[in-house]
């Protein structure tokens, strides 16, 4: 078995956890991975590793199993956020309501809840016409189907760079510097949708961008690049740079929503999801909130006729 990779899928089959708990553990860098293209991949040596390293794995593994079994497990895809990781633990928590996230970018989550293949798409992508978030993009997949649209929260985007901010990034135009080494996102990501937006705006081309061209899946990965000295600016999140003590420079804020697709067989959880996001009980349990406004959470921004019986 020496030398072989496995995916996060299969390392999340052996062990008997989920497929995020892996995702979990490699960005703890407890589970040491690397990358094929933008494939995670996972040396068997070092799966062995692991378990060498936990004193007690059954009792871990035990300990995801335990969790109290949801009647219907809600699928949720689409970009990644710190926030939605705690409503996810949150949820099962106190709903006993089990979320399996996916995080995979906003318009592919969105692609996913189109094609029926995720309950709830997490998106944050803005339409370079109209400059609105979100919507326009729904307004044009969904027709017939019982949509609801919930405001999540508002998010500051802008440059991540290293503490004290050493080579003086500013704008978008530093970008272009042959000094200046940059770290992209995923095509399809919300944020990547933002910066090619104000890109373009500027008139600047992504090909005098050095590292244009070098696409991470989440944002704590990301930020990692800065905070190891491999690159000098991303584009990403202000909490994303908070977590790892990096510097911050705003450059927009943007509207954070979940579209939840109803079916006769996840109406009812998604109904009870959308009235937790709603409530005290949940609001309160959000202490860490650096770059966030959650003043509209759980507000219904817009859902189709066939809502309109539904009390959201």
């Amino acid at each position: 078995m020496s030398g072989k990779a496995y995916t996060p899928d299969e390392v999340a089959q052996l062990f008997q956890i989920s497929k995020h708990t892996v995702y979990e553990l490699i960005k703890r860098g407890e589970l040491q991975a690397f990358k094929v293209g933008n494939k995670m991949r996972i040396e068997y040596e070092e799966i062995e590793r692991y378990k060498e390293s936990t004193k007690a794995p059954a009792k871990k593994i035990q300990a995801e199993q335990i969790e109290p079994p949801a009647s219907i497990q809600i699928r949720l895809s689409g970009s990644h956020d710190f926030l939605v990781e705690h409503f996810v633990k949150q949820t099962s928590k106190d709903l006993h309501l089990q979320i399996q996230p996916t995080y995979i970018g906003s318009l592919e989550g969105l692609m996913m809840l189109y094609r029926g293949q995720t309950d709830i798409a997490a998106i944050h992508l803005l339409d370079p016409a109209s400059q609105e978030y979100n919507l326009p993009f729904i307004n044009q997949l969904f027709v017939h189907e019982s949509i609801c649209v919930v405001r999540f929260a508002s998010r500051e985007q802008g440059f991540i760079v290293a503490k004290g901010n050493p080579k003086g990034i500013s704008n978008f135009g530093d970008l272009t510097r042959k000094d200046i080494q940059f770290v992209n996102r995923q095509k399809g990501a919300g944020t990547r949708f933002l910066l090619d937006s104000m890109l373009s705006k500027q008139g600047i081309d992504p090909a005098a961008i050095n590292g244009y061209e070098n696409e991470e899946w989440n944002h704590l990965s990301t930020a990692s690049y800065i905070s190891r000295g491999v690159a000098d600016v991303a584009f990403g999140i202000h909490s994303a740079a908070s977590h790892l003590g990096l510097d911050f420079i705003p450059v927009a804020k943007e509207q954070f929503d979940l579209v939840l697709r109803m079916s006769n067989e996840n109406k009812e959880n998604l109904v009870k999801l959308i009235h937790y996001l709603q409530s005290d009980h949940f609001k309160s349990s959000i202490t860490e909130l650096e770059g966030y406004d959650i003043e509209e959470l759980g507000k219904v921004i817009y859902q189709t006729n066939k809502m309109e019986e539904i009390s959201c």
